[in-house]
Protein backbone atom coordinates (compact mmCIF):
# COMPACT_ATOMS: atom_id res chain seq x y z
CA UNK A 1 0.00 0.00 0.00
CA UNK A 2 1.21 3.55 -0.69
CA UNK A 3 3.20 5.23 2.06
CA UNK A 4 2.95 9.03 2.30
CA UNK A 5 5.76 11.12 3.81
CA UNK A 6 4.99 14.64 4.98
CA UNK A 7 6.11 17.12 7.60
CA UNK A 8 4.06 18.64 10.42
CA UNK A 9 4.89 22.04 8.95
CA UNK A 10 3.40 21.19 5.53
CA UNK A 11 0.22 19.81 7.10
CA UNK A 12 -0.23 22.80 9.39
CA UNK A 13 0.20 25.19 6.46
CA UNK A 14 -2.66 23.50 4.57
CA UNK A 15 -4.79 23.32 7.72
CA UNK A 16 -4.27 26.99 8.43
CA UNK A 17 -3.54 26.28 12.08
CA UNK A 18 -1.15 24.20 14.17
CA UNK A 19 -2.45 20.88 15.40
CA UNK A 20 -0.58 19.30 18.34
CA UNK A 21 1.51 16.35 17.18
CA UNK A 22 0.00 14.06 19.79
CA UNK A 23 -3.53 14.88 18.65
CA UNK A 24 -2.62 14.35 14.99
CA UNK A 25 -1.05 10.94 15.70
CA UNK A 26 -4.19 10.00 17.64
CA UNK A 27 -6.61 11.07 14.87
CA UNK A 28 -4.87 9.73 11.75
CA UNK A 29 -5.60 6.03 12.46
CA UNK A 30 -9.28 6.92 12.90
CA UNK A 31 -9.54 8.02 9.24
CA UNK A 32 -8.08 4.76 7.95
CA UNK A 33 -4.30 5.11 8.13
CA UNK A 34 -1.43 3.24 9.69
CA UNK A 35 1.39 5.39 11.09
CA UNK A 36 4.59 3.57 10.19
CA UNK A 37 7.05 6.02 11.69
CA UNK A 38 7.40 9.60 12.89
CA UNK A 39 9.79 11.98 14.62
CA UNK A 40 9.73 15.63 15.65
CA UNK A 41 9.47 16.91 12.09
CA UNK A 42 7.79 14.36 9.81
CA UNK A 43 5.40 11.42 9.59
CA UNK A 44 5.37 8.28 7.46
CA UNK A 45 1.76 7.14 6.97
CA UNK A 46 0.25 4.25 5.01
CA UNK A 47 -3.24 4.41 3.46
CA UNK A 48 -5.43 1.80 1.81
CA UNK A 49 -5.66 1.81 -2.02
CA UNK A 50 -9.39 2.68 -1.87
CA UNK A 51 -8.55 6.26 -0.82
CA UNK A 52 -6.11 7.69 -3.39
CA UNK A 53 -7.35 11.17 -2.42
CA UNK A 54 -5.25 10.70 0.74
CA UNK A 55 -2.00 10.31 -1.21
CA UNK A 56 -1.14 13.99 -0.82
CA UNK A 57 -0.76 16.11 2.30
CA UNK A 58 -3.58 18.30 0.99
CA UNK A 59 -5.96 15.34 0.82
CA UNK A 60 -5.11 14.32 4.38
CA UNK A 61 -5.57 17.89 5.64
CA UNK A 62 -8.97 18.12 3.91
CA UNK A 63 -10.39 15.31 6.06
CA UNK A 64 -8.59 16.43 9.23
CA UNK A 65 -10.32 19.82 8.85
CA UNK A 66 -13.63 18.02 9.29
CA UNK A 67 -12.54 16.24 12.43
CA UNK A 68 -11.22 19.49 13.91
CA UNK A 69 -14.40 21.36 12.97
CA UNK A 70 -12.38 23.78 10.85
CA UNK A 71 -14.60 23.01 7.88
CA UNK A 72 -17.64 20.76 7.47
CA UNK A 73 -19.47 19.15 4.61
CA UNK A 74 -18.36 18.69 1.03
CA UNK A 75 -15.52 20.99 -0.06
CA UNK A 76 -16.59 23.51 -2.70
CA UNK A 77 -14.21 24.11 -5.60
CA UNK A 78 -14.82 26.91 -8.06
CA UNK A 79 -13.86 26.28 -11.67
CA UNK A 80 -13.80 28.62 -14.66
CA UNK A 81 -13.02 28.05 -18.35
CA UNK A 82 -9.38 28.39 -19.31
CA UNK A 83 -10.18 28.94 -23.00
CA UNK A 84 -7.76 26.11 -23.78
CA UNK A 85 -8.63 23.02 -25.80
CA UNK A 86 -7.13 19.54 -26.27
CA UNK A 87 -8.01 17.89 -29.59
CA UNK A 88 -7.87 14.08 -29.60
CA UNK A 89 -6.72 12.22 -32.71
CA UNK A 90 -9.30 9.51 -33.65
CA UNK A 91 -6.36 7.24 -34.55
CA UNK A 92 -5.69 6.84 -30.82
CA UNK A 93 -8.93 4.88 -30.34
CA UNK A 94 -7.16 1.50 -30.46
CA UNK A 95 -4.03 2.72 -28.63
CA UNK A 96 -4.85 5.03 -25.71
CA UNK A 97 -8.13 6.78 -26.50
CA UNK A 98 -9.04 8.96 -23.50
CA UNK A 99 -7.67 12.12 -21.94
CA UNK A 100 -8.76 14.63 -19.30
CA UNK A 101 -6.95 17.92 -18.74
CA UNK A 102 -7.05 21.06 -16.66
CA UNK A 103 -5.09 24.18 -15.77
CA UNK A 104 -4.08 25.14 -12.23
CA UNK A 105 -3.18 28.80 -11.81
CA UNK A 106 -1.30 30.41 -8.94
CA UNK A 107 0.76 27.51 -7.64
CA UNK A 108 3.74 27.84 -5.32
CA UNK A 109 6.36 25.13 -5.93
CA UNK A 110 9.19 24.64 -3.48
CA UNK A 111 11.72 21.80 -3.63
CA UNK A 112 9.70 19.90 -1.00
CA UNK A 113 6.44 20.52 -2.86
CA UNK A 114 8.01 19.27 -6.09
CA UNK A 115 9.02 16.02 -4.37
CA UNK A 116 5.49 15.62 -3.01
CA UNK A 117 3.96 16.17 -6.46
CA UNK A 118 6.21 13.49 -7.98
CA UNK A 119 5.41 11.01 -5.20
CA UNK A 120 1.68 11.78 -5.51
CA UNK A 121 1.84 11.23 -9.26
CA UNK A 122 3.60 7.87 -8.95
CA UNK A 123 1.23 6.63 -6.22
CA UNK A 124 -1.73 7.39 -8.49
CA UNK A 125 0.05 5.63 -11.37
CA UNK A 126 0.25 2.52 -9.21
CA UNK A 127 -3.21 2.55 -7.59
CA UNK A 128 -5.47 3.98 -10.32
CA UNK A 129 -3.23 3.41 -13.29
CA UNK A 130 -2.08 -0.19 -12.76
CA UNK A 131 1.51 0.96 -13.25
CA UNK A 132 0.49 3.30 -16.13
CA UNK A 133 -1.39 0.64 -18.10
CA UNK A 134 -4.79 2.18 -17.43
CA UNK A 135 -3.89 5.75 -16.45
CA UNK A 136 -0.81 7.94 -16.91
CA UNK A 137 -0.38 11.50 -15.62
CA UNK A 138 1.64 14.45 -16.87
CA UNK A 139 2.10 17.69 -14.90
CA UNK A 140 3.66 20.51 -16.95
CA UNK A 141 4.87 24.09 -16.69
CA UNK A 142 2.16 25.92 -18.65
CA UNK A 143 4.16 29.14 -18.77
CA UNK A 144 6.53 27.79 -21.47
CA UNK A 145 3.74 26.45 -23.73
CA UNK A 146 1.37 27.90 -26.31
CA UNK A 147 -2.15 26.39 -26.37
CA UNK A 148 -4.20 24.85 -27.89
CA UNK A 149 -2.95 21.31 -27.39
CA UNK A 150 -3.17 18.20 -29.54
CA UNK A 151 -3.18 14.56 -28.47
CA UNK A 152 -2.10 12.67 -31.55
CA UNK A 153 -0.90 9.31 -32.83
CA UNK A 154 2.68 9.93 -33.99
CA UNK A 155 5.10 8.03 -36.20
CA UNK A 156 7.77 6.67 -33.79
CA UNK A 157 10.59 7.21 -36.31
CA UNK A 158 9.62 10.64 -37.64
CA UNK A 159 8.90 12.44 -34.36
CA UNK A 160 11.53 13.36 -31.78
CA UNK A 161 11.93 15.48 -28.65
CA UNK A 162 14.16 15.89 -25.60
CA UNK A 163 12.80 13.72 -22.81
CA UNK A 164 13.28 14.31 -19.10
CA UNK A 165 16.78 13.54 -17.82
CA UNK A 166 18.23 13.67 -21.36
CA UNK A 167 20.55 16.19 -23.05
CA UNK A 168 19.64 15.55 -26.68
CA UNK A 169 16.59 14.78 -28.78
CA UNK A 170 15.64 11.19 -29.57
CA UNK A 171 12.93 9.67 -31.73
CA UNK A 172 9.98 8.07 -29.97
CA UNK A 173 11.29 4.63 -30.84
CA UNK A 174 14.75 5.47 -29.49
CA UNK A 175 13.17 6.63 -26.23
CA UNK A 176 11.33 3.32 -25.97
CA UNK A 177 14.53 1.38 -26.60
CA UNK A 178 17.12 3.37 -24.61
CA UNK A 179 15.57 5.72 -22.03
CA UNK A 180 15.19 4.02 -18.64
CA UNK A 181 11.46 4.88 -18.49
CA UNK A 182 11.04 3.80 -22.09
CA UNK A 183 12.62 0.42 -21.43
CA UNK A 184 10.55 -0.04 -18.26
CA UNK A 185 7.20 0.67 -19.93
CA UNK A 186 8.00 -0.39 -23.51
CA UNK A 187 5.45 -3.22 -23.43
CA UNK A 188 2.62 -0.69 -23.22
CA UNK A 189 3.38 0.75 -26.69
CA UNK A 190 5.76 -1.36 -28.74
CA UNK A 191 3.00 -3.48 -30.32
CA UNK A 192 1.51 -0.37 -31.98
CA UNK A 193 2.55 1.26 -35.26
CA UNK A 194 2.11 4.75 -33.80
CA UNK A 195 2.73 6.17 -30.32
CA UNK A 196 0.72 8.77 -28.36
CA UNK A 197 2.16 12.28 -28.24
CA UNK A 198 0.88 15.55 -26.73
CA UNK A 199 2.05 18.79 -28.41
CA UNK A 200 1.17 22.49 -28.27
CA UNK A 201 0.38 24.78 -31.20
CA UNK A 202 4.12 25.31 -31.82
CA UNK A 203 4.68 21.54 -31.96
CA UNK A 204 6.50 21.60 -28.61
CA UNK A 205 6.19 18.16 -27.00
CA UNK A 206 4.59 18.01 -23.57
CA UNK A 207 4.72 14.25 -23.14
CA UNK A 208 4.78 10.83 -24.73
CA UNK A 209 2.08 9.05 -22.71
CA UNK A 210 2.41 6.80 -20.82
CA UNK A 211 6.23 6.83 -20.98
CA UNK A 212 7.86 10.17 -20.26
CA UNK A 213 7.34 13.96 -20.20
CA UNK A 214 9.34 16.40 -22.24
CA UNK A 215 12.26 18.22 -20.61
CA UNK A 216 10.84 21.56 -21.79
CA UNK A 217 7.82 21.41 -19.46
CA UNK A 218 9.46 20.21 -16.24
CA UNK A 219 8.36 22.03 -13.11
CA UNK A 220 10.65 24.41 -11.23
CA UNK A 221 10.51 26.88 -8.34
CA UNK A 222 9.53 29.62 -10.80
CA UNK A 223 6.50 27.73 -12.16
CA UNK A 224 3.26 29.59 -11.41
CA UNK A 225 0.76 27.84 -13.67
CA UNK A 226 0.56 24.16 -14.49
CA UNK A 227 -1.16 22.11 -17.16
CA UNK A 228 -2.23 18.60 -16.16
CA UNK A 229 -2.94 15.86 -18.69
CA UNK A 230 -4.25 12.41 -17.78
CA UNK A 231 -4.43 9.78 -20.52
CA UNK A 232 -5.51 6.18 -20.47
CA UNK A 233 -7.64 3.27 -21.62
CA UNK A 234 -10.41 3.66 -19.01
CA UNK A 235 -12.24 7.00 -19.25
CA UNK A 236 -13.76 6.70 -15.79
CA UNK A 237 -10.37 6.15 -14.15
CA UNK A 238 -8.83 8.97 -16.22
CA UNK A 239 -11.49 11.42 -15.01
CA UNK A 240 -11.15 10.31 -11.38
CA UNK A 241 -7.38 10.77 -11.49
CA UNK A 242 -7.73 14.33 -12.80
CA UNK A 243 -10.36 15.17 -10.15
CA UNK A 244 -8.07 13.94 -7.37
CA UNK A 245 -5.03 15.89 -8.59
CA UNK A 246 -6.92 19.10 -9.40
CA UNK A 247 -8.69 19.28 -6.03
CA UNK A 248 -5.44 18.53 -4.22
CA UNK A 249 -3.82 21.57 -5.90
CA UNK A 250 -6.90 23.63 -5.02
CA UNK A 251 -6.53 22.77 -1.32
CA UNK A 252 -3.17 24.54 -1.32
CA UNK A 253 -4.48 27.67 -3.05
CA UNK A 254 -4.44 26.82 -6.76
CA UNK A 255 -7.29 27.94 -9.03
CA UNK A 256 -8.85 25.20 -11.20
CA UNK A 257 -9.58 26.11 -14.82
CA UNK A 258 -11.32 23.70 -17.17
CA UNK A 259 -10.04 22.52 -20.54
CA UNK A 260 -12.21 21.62 -23.52
CA UNK A 261 -11.43 18.08 -24.71
CA UNK A 262 -12.46 17.61 -28.33
CA UNK A 263 -13.16 14.05 -29.53
CA UNK A 264 -14.31 13.04 -33.00
CA UNK A 265 -17.95 12.72 -31.92
CA UNK A 266 -18.22 14.91 -28.78
CA UNK A 267 -16.70 17.77 -26.81
CA UNK A 268 -16.46 17.75 -23.00
CA UNK A 269 -15.22 20.14 -20.31
CA UNK A 270 -12.78 18.69 -17.79
CA UNK A 271 -12.54 18.41 -14.87
CA UNK A 272 -16.18 17.72 -14.09
CA UNK A 273 -16.50 18.15 -10.33
CA UNK A 274 -20.24 17.47 -10.18
CA UNK A 275 -20.92 15.48 -6.98
CA UNK A 276 -22.62 12.09 -7.01
CA UNK A 277 -25.98 11.79 -5.22
CA UNK A 278 -26.85 8.75 -3.07
CA UNK A 279 -29.18 7.93 -0.18
CA UNK A 280 -28.71 6.26 3.19
CA UNK A 281 -31.17 4.85 5.71
CA UNK A 282 -30.71 5.89 9.35
CA UNK A 283 -32.27 2.58 10.38
CA UNK A 284 -29.67 0.63 8.38
CA UNK A 285 -26.86 2.75 9.83
CA UNK A 286 -28.04 2.08 13.40
CA UNK A 287 -28.32 -1.65 12.71
CA UNK A 288 -24.86 -2.03 11.15
CA UNK A 289 -22.97 0.30 13.50
CA UNK A 290 -24.81 -0.88 16.62
CA UNK A 291 -25.33 2.57 18.06
CA UNK A 292 -28.57 4.47 18.74
CA UNK A 293 -28.03 7.31 16.26
CA UNK A 294 -30.54 10.03 15.50
CA UNK A 295 -31.08 11.55 12.08
CA UNK A 296 -29.26 14.72 13.11
CA UNK A 297 -26.37 12.59 14.45
CA UNK A 298 -25.98 10.88 11.06
CA UNK A 299 -26.06 14.20 9.18
CA UNK A 300 -23.42 15.61 11.54
CA UNK A 301 -21.14 12.57 11.13
CA UNK A 302 -21.38 12.68 7.34
CA UNK A 303 -20.48 16.36 7.27
CA UNK A 304 -17.58 15.58 9.58
CA UNK A 305 -16.05 13.24 6.96
CA UNK A 306 -16.53 15.94 4.27
CA UNK A 307 -19.73 14.70 2.64
CA UNK A 308 -22.86 16.82 2.28
CA UNK A 309 -26.02 15.41 3.89
CA UNK A 310 -29.66 16.50 4.03
CA UNK A 311 -32.39 14.70 5.99
CA UNK A 312 -35.44 14.06 3.78
CA UNK A 313 -37.40 12.48 6.66
CA UNK A 314 -36.61 10.68 9.90
CA UNK A 315 -35.03 7.71 8.09
CA UNK A 316 -33.87 8.83 4.63
CA UNK A 317 -30.85 11.08 4.09
CA UNK A 318 -29.64 12.46 0.77
CA UNK A 319 -25.84 12.41 0.51
CA UNK A 320 -23.64 14.34 -1.94
CA UNK A 321 -20.27 12.71 -2.63
CA UNK A 322 -17.32 14.78 -3.93
CA UNK A 323 -15.97 14.01 -7.39
CA UNK A 324 -12.60 12.94 -5.92
CA UNK A 325 -14.11 10.13 -3.81
CA UNK A 326 -13.83 6.89 -5.81
CA UNK A 327 -14.51 4.58 -2.87
CA UNK A 328 -18.24 5.15 -2.29
CA UNK A 329 -20.25 2.74 -4.44
CA UNK A 330 -23.03 1.50 -2.15
CA UNK A 331 -25.06 2.48 0.90
CA UNK A 332 -22.76 0.41 3.12
CA UNK A 333 -19.85 2.62 2.05
CA UNK A 334 -21.75 5.65 3.31
CA UNK A 335 -22.49 3.82 6.56
CA UNK A 336 -18.77 3.11 6.94
CA UNK A 337 -18.15 6.85 6.68
CA UNK A 338 -20.82 7.47 9.32
CA UNK A 339 -18.94 5.08 11.62
CA UNK A 340 -15.65 6.89 10.88
CA UNK A 341 -17.27 10.23 11.68
CA UNK A 342 -18.81 8.83 14.85
CA UNK A 343 -15.48 7.34 15.97
CA UNK A 344 -14.70 3.63 16.11
CA UNK A 345 -13.46 4.00 19.67
CA UNK A 346 -16.91 5.15 20.79
CA UNK A 347 -18.70 2.14 19.34
CA UNK A 348 -19.64 -0.18 22.22
CA UNK A 349 -19.14 -3.93 22.42
CA UNK A 350 -21.29 -6.68 23.89
CA UNK A 351 -21.20 -10.43 24.33
CA UNK A 352 -23.51 -12.57 22.17
CA UNK A 353 -26.67 -13.70 23.95
CA UNK A 354 -26.04 -17.38 23.20
CA UNK A 355 -23.36 -19.73 24.50
CA UNK A 356 -21.38 -21.79 21.99
CA UNK A 357 -18.35 -24.04 21.97
CA UNK A 358 -16.00 -23.10 19.16
CA UNK A 359 -14.33 -25.61 16.88
CA UNK A 360 -12.26 -25.14 13.76
CA UNK A 361 -14.08 -25.53 10.47
CA UNK A 362 -13.14 -28.81 8.72
CA UNK A 363 -12.47 -27.05 5.45
CA UNK A 364 -10.07 -24.64 7.17
CA UNK A 365 -8.24 -27.58 8.76
CA UNK A 366 -7.68 -28.91 5.26
CA UNK A 367 -6.59 -25.55 3.83
CA UNK A 368 -4.10 -25.08 6.67
CA UNK A 369 -2.68 -28.55 6.00
CA UNK A 370 -2.14 -27.57 2.36
CA UNK A 371 -0.50 -24.30 3.39
CA UNK A 372 1.86 -26.13 5.76
CA UNK A 373 2.97 -28.42 2.94
CA UNK A 374 3.60 -25.55 0.49
CA UNK A 375 5.42 -23.39 3.04
CA UNK A 376 7.49 -26.40 4.01
CA UNK A 377 8.67 -26.62 0.38
CA UNK A 378 9.81 -22.99 0.48
CA UNK A 379 6.81 -21.33 -1.17
CA UNK A 380 5.34 -17.98 -0.13
CA UNK A 381 1.56 -17.59 -0.01
CA UNK A 382 -0.12 -14.82 -1.99
CA UNK A 383 -3.76 -13.76 -2.07
CA UNK A 384 -5.28 -12.29 -5.21
CA UNK A 385 -8.72 -10.90 -5.96
CA UNK A 386 -11.47 -13.27 -7.17
CA UNK A 387 -12.45 -10.68 -9.77
CA UNK A 388 -10.38 -10.54 -12.94
CA UNK A 389 -10.91 -9.74 -16.62
CA UNK A 390 -11.05 -11.62 -19.90
CA UNK A 391 -7.77 -10.15 -21.17
CA UNK A 392 -5.69 -11.66 -18.35
CA UNK A 393 -7.80 -14.76 -17.73
CA UNK A 394 -8.16 -15.90 -21.34
CA UNK A 395 -6.08 -13.94 -23.84
CA UNK A 396 -2.85 -13.65 -21.86
CA UNK A 397 -3.10 -17.31 -20.80
CA UNK A 398 -3.90 -18.41 -24.40
CA UNK A 399 -7.18 -19.96 -23.28
CA UNK A 400 -10.37 -20.06 -25.38
CA UNK A 401 -13.18 -18.01 -23.91
CA UNK A 402 -16.02 -20.03 -22.38
CA UNK A 403 -18.97 -19.59 -20.03
CA UNK A 404 -18.14 -17.64 -16.90
CA UNK A 405 -19.76 -15.57 -14.17
CA UNK A 406 -19.79 -11.92 -15.25
CA UNK A 407 -19.94 -8.83 -13.04
CA UNK A 408 -23.21 -7.01 -13.79
CA UNK A 409 -21.90 -3.49 -13.11
CA UNK A 410 -18.06 -3.58 -13.06
CA UNK A 411 -16.39 -0.49 -11.62
CA UNK A 412 -13.42 -0.91 -13.97
CA UNK A 413 -12.31 -2.85 -17.04
CA UNK A 414 -9.93 -4.87 -14.85
CA UNK A 415 -12.70 -6.51 -12.80
CA UNK A 416 -15.36 -7.85 -15.17
CA UNK A 417 -15.61 -11.57 -14.30
CA UNK A 418 -15.04 -14.06 -11.48
CA UNK A 419 -11.95 -16.21 -11.94
CA UNK A 420 -12.14 -19.86 -13.00
CA UNK A 421 -8.44 -20.48 -12.37
CA UNK A 422 -5.75 -19.25 -9.98
CA UNK A 423 -2.89 -19.35 -12.47
CA UNK A 424 -3.39 -15.97 -14.12
CA UNK A 425 -3.43 -14.36 -10.66
CA UNK A 426 -0.03 -15.90 -9.92
CA UNK A 427 1.31 -14.70 -13.27
CA UNK A 428 0.08 -11.16 -12.53
CA UNK A 429 1.80 -11.30 -9.15
CA UNK A 430 5.09 -12.36 -10.77
CA UNK A 431 4.69 -9.53 -13.29
CA UNK A 432 4.19 -6.98 -10.52
CA UNK A 433 7.26 -8.30 -8.66
CA UNK A 434 9.66 -8.87 -11.53
CA UNK A 435 12.00 -6.31 -9.96
CA UNK A 436 12.52 -8.65 -6.97
CA UNK A 437 15.31 -11.22 -6.71
CA UNK A 438 14.97 -14.71 -8.20
CA UNK A 439 14.01 -17.44 -7.66
CA UNK A 440 10.45 -16.62 -6.63
CA UNK A 441 8.19 -19.44 -5.42
CA UNK A 442 4.57 -18.53 -4.75
CA UNK A 443 1.27 -20.32 -4.16
CA UNK A 444 -2.38 -19.55 -3.52
CA UNK A 445 -5.24 -21.49 -1.96
CA UNK A 446 -8.53 -20.00 -3.05
CA UNK A 447 -11.99 -20.33 -4.50
CA UNK A 448 -12.93 -20.21 -8.16
CA UNK A 449 -16.46 -20.06 -9.52
CA UNK A 450 -18.04 -22.02 -12.38
CA UNK A 451 -21.43 -21.80 -13.99
CA UNK A 452 -23.41 -24.92 -13.12
CA UNK A 453 -23.37 -27.16 -16.19
CA UNK A 454 -26.91 -28.38 -15.56
CA UNK A 455 -28.77 -25.08 -15.20
CA UNK A 456 -26.38 -22.39 -16.54
CA UNK A 457 -28.03 -20.00 -14.08
CA UNK A 458 -26.47 -21.09 -10.80
CA UNK A 459 -22.86 -21.09 -9.75
CA UNK A 460 -20.69 -23.51 -7.86
CA UNK A 461 -17.62 -22.65 -5.85
CA UNK A 462 -14.55 -24.89 -6.14
CA UNK A 463 -11.47 -24.87 -3.93
CA UNK A 464 -8.16 -24.86 -5.80
CA UNK A 465 -4.44 -24.70 -5.08
CA UNK A 466 -1.93 -23.29 -7.56
CA UNK A 467 1.81 -22.77 -7.33
CA UNK A 468 4.44 -21.25 -9.58
CA UNK A 469 8.16 -20.68 -9.54
CA UNK A 470 10.30 -18.47 -11.77
CA UNK A 471 14.07 -18.53 -12.28
CA UNK A 472 16.57 -19.13 -15.07
CA UNK A 473 16.63 -22.92 -14.69
CA UNK A 474 12.95 -23.65 -13.97
CA UNK A 475 11.96 -26.84 -15.77
CA UNK A 476 9.51 -29.75 -16.02
CA UNK A 477 11.46 -31.99 -13.66
CA UNK A 478 11.37 -29.37 -10.92
CA UNK A 479 7.60 -28.82 -11.06
CA UNK A 480 6.96 -32.58 -11.28
CA UNK A 481 8.96 -33.08 -8.09
CA UNK A 482 7.09 -30.26 -6.33
CA UNK A 483 3.70 -31.64 -7.36
CA UNK A 484 4.66 -35.19 -6.34
CA UNK A 485 5.85 -33.96 -2.95
CA UNK A 486 2.56 -32.10 -2.44
CA UNK A 487 0.46 -35.15 -3.29
CA UNK A 488 2.54 -37.46 -1.10
CA UNK A 489 2.45 -35.10 1.88
CA UNK A 490 -1.33 -35.02 1.62
CA UNK A 491 -1.37 -38.80 2.02
CA UNK A 492 -2.26 -39.56 -1.59
CA UNK A 493 -0.84 -41.52 -4.47
CA UNK A 494 -0.24 -39.68 -7.75
CA UNK A 495 -1.40 -40.97 -11.11
CA UNK A 496 0.01 -39.11 -14.11
CA UNK A 497 -0.67 -38.92 -17.85
CA UNK A 498 0.27 -36.68 -20.79
CA UNK A 499 -1.87 -33.59 -21.22
CA UNK A 500 -2.05 -30.68 -23.66
CA UNK A 501 -2.96 -27.33 -22.07
CA UNK A 502 -2.93 -24.05 -24.07
CA UNK A 503 -0.98 -22.19 -21.34
CA UNK A 504 1.86 -24.75 -21.25
CA UNK A 505 4.53 -25.87 -23.69
CA UNK A 506 3.24 -28.78 -25.78
CA UNK A 507 4.81 -32.01 -24.54
CA UNK A 508 5.83 -30.46 -21.21
CA UNK A 509 2.54 -30.64 -19.37
CA UNK A 510 0.93 -33.52 -17.49
CA UNK A 511 -2.44 -34.21 -15.93
CA UNK A 512 -2.49 -35.69 -12.43
CA UNK A 513 -4.93 -37.42 -10.15
CA UNK A 514 -4.32 -37.92 -6.46
CA UNK A 515 -6.14 -40.86 -4.89
CA UNK A 516 -6.13 -42.16 -1.29
CA UNK A 517 -3.04 -44.12 -0.32
CA UNK A 518 -4.40 -46.87 1.89
CA UNK A 519 -0.90 -48.05 2.73
CA UNK A 520 -0.33 -44.96 4.91
CA UNK A 521 -1.40 -45.07 8.54
CA UNK A 522 -1.22 -41.31 9.17
CA UNK A 523 -4.21 -39.03 8.57
CA UNK A 524 -4.66 -38.54 4.85
CA UNK A 525 -6.62 -36.10 2.72
CA UNK A 526 -9.58 -38.49 2.73
CA UNK A 527 -10.07 -37.91 6.44
CA UNK A 528 -9.87 -34.15 6.03
CA UNK A 529 -11.78 -33.29 2.87
CA UNK A 530 -14.71 -34.98 1.19
CA UNK A 531 -13.89 -37.98 -1.00
CA UNK A 532 -10.16 -37.53 -0.54
CA UNK A 533 -8.98 -36.97 -4.11
CA UNK A 534 -7.61 -34.19 -6.25
CA UNK A 535 -7.15 -33.56 -9.96
CA UNK A 536 -5.02 -31.07 -11.80
CA UNK A 537 -2.05 -30.46 -14.06
CA UNK A 538 1.51 -29.14 -14.02
CA UNK A 539 4.20 -28.18 -16.50
CA UNK A 540 6.30 -25.45 -18.13
CA UNK A 541 4.46 -22.24 -18.99
CA UNK A 542 4.54 -21.42 -22.70
CA UNK A 543 6.98 -18.61 -23.66
CA UNK A 544 4.15 -16.63 -25.28
CA UNK A 545 2.27 -16.58 -21.98
CA UNK A 546 5.45 -15.54 -20.16
CA UNK A 547 5.89 -12.67 -22.64
CA UNK A 548 2.24 -11.64 -22.27
CA UNK A 549 2.93 -10.98 -18.60
CA UNK A 550 6.19 -9.13 -19.38
CA UNK A 551 8.36 -11.76 -17.70
CA UNK A 552 11.82 -12.70 -18.91
CA UNK A 553 12.58 -16.06 -17.25
CA UNK A 554 11.10 -19.57 -17.44
CA UNK A 555 8.04 -20.22 -15.28
CA UNK A 556 6.77 -23.61 -14.13
CA UNK A 557 3.43 -24.04 -12.42
CA UNK A 558 0.73 -26.41 -11.24
CA UNK A 559 -2.94 -26.16 -10.36
CA UNK A 560 -5.06 -28.76 -8.57
CA UNK A 561 -8.73 -28.95 -7.64
CA UNK A 562 -9.92 -30.67 -4.49
CA UNK A 563 -12.99 -32.87 -4.80
CA UNK A 564 -15.77 -32.20 -2.33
Amino acid sequence: MPVINFTYKDLNEVLGREIPKKELIDKLPMIGSDIEDHDEEWLKVEFFPNRPDYYSVEGIARTIKGFLDIEGGMPKYTTSPSGISMTVDPSLESIRPFTSCCVIEGVEITDEKLRQIMDFQEDLHWVLGRDRKKVAIGIHNLDVLKPPFFYKAADPDKNSFMALEMTEEMTLREILETHKKGVKYAELLKKFDKYPLIVDSNDNVLSMPPIINGDLTKLSNSTKNVFIDVTGTDERAVNYALNIIATSFAESGGKIKTVEVVYKDRTVQRPDLTPKEMYVSVKNAKRLIGEDLTTSDVVKMLRRVRLDAEALDEDRIRVLIPAYRIDILHEVDIIENIAIGYGFRKIGSELPNIATIASEDRSKIFENKVREVMIGMGFTEVMSLMLTNEEHHYNDMRLPEDDRVMVAQPISQDRTMIRKSLLNGLMEFLEDNKHEELPQKIFEVGDVVYLDEDTETYTKVVKKLAGATIHSNANFTEIKSITAALVENLGLKMEIEAFDHPSFIKGRCARIKGVPNNELEEKSLSEISADGSLTGFFGEIDPEVITNFELEYPVVAFEVEFKK
